[in-house]
């Protein structure tokens, strides 16, 4: 496997990346598409291995010369995260906190309190991915992946191509408030074409919104990390995107925000 890529100056052009970009995320899009067509104990397994890659990433870059150790704990989450999703919820949660203690115990006590949030983060957001398939169906589930990524692509083109105002320089200097805007308004159109769907007016345009945000939250979250840490991606598993977490850390803050929604409004 490898390692997170050390940060450093990129040498492409504006566009650079689009072509590895895109592939990545045909590719992405349809392993998605089929896992949750299957559902079940399939659907389960890839997002378990997919929250077990993850950790692995987490653990990489907070305990970069212990391998081993994180290799240990990205199997100890993709078994909690699958396991959990076939167990009663009580037993379910109780276990996801296994492979979250496991590595608080065992990374450098400077990494505790960052490990533990960000492997909380994933186990729960995996855990959620899982319950929203087999309770709900696969219609909600697929509108909240449509929604995180039309928030991501709006903001890669406007940003690429408006520019303008950084929006947290100082920890995401590529993202830009024209970029970030773009993927509010992208969601406010998701929600709007998806309410017929799901019988629903202008609150679903409202939750699409603020399940934007919250993915939005989520990657700038990732991206602080990886400034404390000094590496320019969590990995280079997926050619374009960098890692799992790169990738998937807007997803992570959306479940988070669909869950509040869904538990607190309905």
């Amino acid at each position: 496997m490898t390692g997170p890529k050390a940060a450093g100056p990129g040498g492409q052009g504006r566009w650079g990346d689009l072509t590895p970009r895109i592939l990545s995320a045909l590719v992405m899009v349809a392993v998605a598409l089929a896992a949750i067509w299957a559902g079940g104990l399939i659907f389960a397994l890839v997002i378990a291995l997919c929250c077990g890659g993850m950790a692995w990433e987490l653990s990489q870059m907070l305990a970069p010369r212990r391998s081993g150790l994180a290799l240990q704990l990205g199997a100890a989450t993709a078994v909690a995260v699958f396991v959990a999703g076939v167990l009663p919820m009580s037993l379910g949660l109780a276990l996801l906190l296994v492979p979250v203690v496991q590595g608080w115990l065992q990374v450098a006590p400077t990494a505790k309190t960052r490990f533990a949030v960000f492997a909380l983060w994933i186990v729960l957001a995996g855990y959620s991915f899982i319950w929203v398939r087999s309770s709900l169906g696969a219609d909600w589930l697929i509108w909240l992946a449509v929604v995180v990524v039309a928030t991501d692509v709006a903001g890669y083109f406007a940003g690429k191509t408006i520019g303008g105002p950084k929006f947290w320089p100082r920890i995401s200097p590529k993202k830009t408030w024209s970029g970030t805007s773009a993927g509010w308004v992208a969601a406010a159109l998701v929600g709007a074409a998806s309410a017929p769907i799901f019988d629903m007016g202008f609150s679903l345009v409202i939750a699409s919104v603020l399940v934007s945000m919250a993915s939005q939250a989520g990657d700038v979250a990732e991206s602080a990390l990886k400034r404390q840490t000094g590496v320019k991606d969590s990995s280079g598993l997926i050619p374009g995107h960098g890692g799992l977490l790169d990738r998937f850390d807007g997803m992570l803050g959306a479940a988070a925000m669909f869950l509040f929604l869904f538990t607190f409004l309905g």
